[in-house]
């Protein structure tokens, strides 16, 4: 959530910011700001009920000491009292509609992101070359269905499009590139956790998935409660919970936490051809990490987790490239982001693997996730995240880049110790 002490000192500004987006929200922003000096009306007429109030109660003490009559003074607090109701009312009604409001609001791009849509992302680097071959490369849908690794046939009849089993080696492939990844993790301090995939809605408030998303996440119906919840889409989602309405000793930070989980999200399962097997799905395994840092240190944090990104793949052995995205690319709560695409020698085309962003205060404002200094002053956190990596996409490239000639796949050197020395995986029969 955007800071209205800023919306109100620099409507111009922010609105500028928006526009990068190929967003045009000035309306949300001027209701926002009308709202807002109805609000600080409203207080102060309550505040002067409250302080008449005050004011007459005391009276009475002394008028019944004196023997005076005191109906008036008590009539008239009756309808102070009456009318604080109403204010309170009207208040809170106002303070609603606001807040529904700055939901509406996206996170501000940082002055550097560059404007407009996908087409101005802008390549900053590359990995290695796309690995050249003297046949005819086979996808990943074949190779994982000679080699025994993927049942797509049987995963679409236990759950609809959109969805696969691991068999065999192919389980033990998926679960060394994650046990890699997570050893890489912990090695570099980040502390594991395995977090619930059944979230309470603030969660997805908070992470600044809801309102406007909230169509995207598979929900919970409880059939004996109210209770909102929801599959997670990312493990992001729990950890920028993880410090909801907490302070945080600045010594402390940074706080590093990686997760594994499945992700869980409803508006994947395209049919297109790009997107056949395991590039699009309704659920798949991912690796994320979480930051919660001080806003000078954000911005190395920022890098440090690209960084261990790109190196996930690098060691790996994968061509990827490094994106940064323009400004109506960036999810909505992020006011950064890069993005790690890994090549897909079939398709000829990169896809993400990894998208590193800063939400900046965003996330900690809607969490209350706050800051204490040396100085004992209060200001909030940064937040930070990146996939380290999500494997449903890693798993198509690293077959399709490391098939031979005979329909076998050479295991990555990194990933032999978690699969007993194996090198090589051949097709089956």
């Amino acid at each position: 959530m955007l800071d209205i002490k800023l919306i109100r000192t620099e409507p111009d500004q922010v609105k500028a910011a928006i526009r990068k987006r190929e967003l045009n929200l000035d309306s949300v922003i001027d209701d926002i700001l009308a709202l807002d000096e109805q609000r600080r009306r409203l207080v102060a007429e309550t505040d002067a009920m409250k302080a008449a109030q005050n004011a007459a109660s005391k009276k009475i003490p002394a008028m019944k000491k004196a023997g005076e009559d005191t109906s008036v003074v008590m009539a008239e607090m009756k309808g102070l009292a009456e009318q604080v109701k109403a204010q309170d009312a009207k208040l809170d009604a106002v303070e609603r509609a606001q807040q529904e409001k700055m939901y509406q609001l996206p996170n501000l791009p940082d002055p550097d992101v560059v404007a407009g849509g996908k087409e101005q992302n802008q390549e900053l680097r590359q990995f290695g070359q796309p690995p050249v071959f003297d046949f005819d490369v086979k996808s990943h849908v074949d190779l994982c269905e000679s080699l025994g690794l993927i049942d797509y046939k049987r995963g679409v009849k236990l759950a609809g499009n959109g969805a696969w089993i691991y068999r065999g080696l192919g389980t033990r492939l998926e679960w060394a590139m994650l046990n890699f990844f997570i050893d890489q993790h912990l090695a570099d301090g980040y502390e594991f956790v395995l977090p619930p995939h059944m979230l309470g809605w603030e969660c997805g408030t908070v992470a600044g998935q809801f309102p406007k998303f909230a169509e995207d996440v598979y929900h919970i119906a409880n059939p004996t409660s109210e209770d909102r919840r929801f599959m997670l889409p990312t493990a992001e989602t729990a950890l920028v919970n993880l410090h909801r309405d907490e302070i945080l000793p600045e010594a402390e930070l940074p706080l590093r936490y990686i997760a594994y989980t499945p992700c869980y999200r409803r508006e994947a399962g395209s049919y297109r051809s790009e997107e056949r097997g395991m590039i699009r799905g309704h659920q798949f395994n991912k690796v994320e990490m979480v930051q919660y840092t001080t806003p000078e240190g954000s911005d190395a944090a920022f890098e440090e987790m690209v960084g261990k990104a790109e190196r996930l793949l690098q060691q790996l052995g994968l061509h990827h490239r490094v994106s940064q995205l323009a400004a109506g690319d960036v999810s909505a709560s992020m006011a950064r982001t890069i993005d790690i695409e890994v090549w897909i020698p079939s398709m000829g085309i990169y896809k993400e693997v990894s998208s590193a962003s800063n939400a900046r205060d965003y996330q900690a404002r809607r969490g209350s996730v706050r800051v204490r200094g040396a100085d004992k002053k209060l200001r909030l956190a940064h937040t930070l995240n990146a996939s380290g990596l999500a494997t449903s996409r890693v798993f198509p490239a690293l077959v399709e880049q490391y098939q031979n000639a005979d329909g076998s796949v050479t295991v990555p050197e990194v990933l032999r110790p978690y699969l007993g020395g194996l090198e090589i995986i051949r097709p089956q029969g």
